[in-house]
């Protein structure tokens, strides 16, 4: 009699340890962005967008069980119009707050800047590098007081051409103040790991070299008014993208979670 209750202890346990280990496997991501993000004139957004990629490569690893995601990537967008209190900010939270498998790790993955170095045009360009990461940690402090088993991972903004020149005007001076906003999310990583340990990460770091390098393959040319510019990923660039994305967030939750 001890024998079989002894065995039926063990099954129990290991019934247990097994279903926390899905529980933890399983993923709710809500990417946040401008319209690299979205997935701008791209054929089917909701299939070759970054966010759907770098999914669909999470989802082939072996230690992830299901991955659900939503797009909150938005044309145009800056840090501003992701602060808390605005309509985008309420409808990032709601996306999150959607999900249906409610023990699953939900994370926040952004990847904001480019519109904020612009030169003029979009909202508040443009932005300061100190005022981009005070953006950024106030969008973070809300998220994690909302959310406070979520974690937050910053993907390095990315490459575009230094005379792109659309509705915005970026140029050279743009791409300088894209670059200065890199020290700002790394530093403000290494705050929130002593503050708040295990809920902020730097993510993907590889695609800003990778675009300038292959931006004739990877991105669209582009009529502007400094003539053909570099900025938004083609299917092909939109695939690579989100596979970096995709590797810096299963880094994350293998080293972590």
């Amino acid at each position: 009699m001890k024998k079989y209750l002894l065995v039926a202890a063990l099954l129990f346990v290991a019934s247990t340890i097994a279903l926390a280990q899905h529980k933890k496997n399983a993923l709710n991501i809500v990417f946040i962005g401008n319209s690299i993000t979205q997935g701008v004139q791209l054929a089917d957004a909701a299939t070759e967008a970054p966010p759907a990629t770098a999914v669909a490569y999470l989802q082939k690893q072996k230690n992830l069980d299901a991955v659900n995601f939503s797009n909150q990537g938005h044309s145009g967008y800056t840090t501003l119009d992701f602060l808390p209190g605005t309509d985008t900010f309420t409808k990032v939270e709601q996306a999150a707050s959607n999900f249906t498998d409610k023990d699953a790790l939900l994370i926040f993955s952004i990847k904001l800047g480019t519109n904020d170095s612009a030169i003029q045009g979009p909202h508040g360009a443009p932005v300061s590098p100190d005022n981009y990461q005070k953006n950024l940690k106030t969008i973070v402090d809300k998220l994690l007081a909302d959310f406070p088993k979520s974690i937050i991972i910053f993907q390095h903004p990315v490459w575009y051409s230094p005379n792109t020149y659309n509705g915005g005007k970026y140029l050279q001076e743009g791409l300088s103040r894209l670059q200065s906003y890199v020290p700002m999310i790394d530093g403000l990583v290494k705050t929130y790991a002593t503050a708040n340990p295990k809920h902020v990460f730097v993510g993907d770091t590889k695609a800003y070299a990778y675009f300038e390098k292959n931006h004739l393959t990877d991105l669209i040319p582009e009529n502007g008014k400094q003539g053909i510019f570099y900025l938004h990923p083609n299917k092909k660039g939109a695939e690579a993208l989100g596979k970096f994305w995709g590797i810096a967030i299963d880094k994350v939750v293998r080293r972590n979670f």
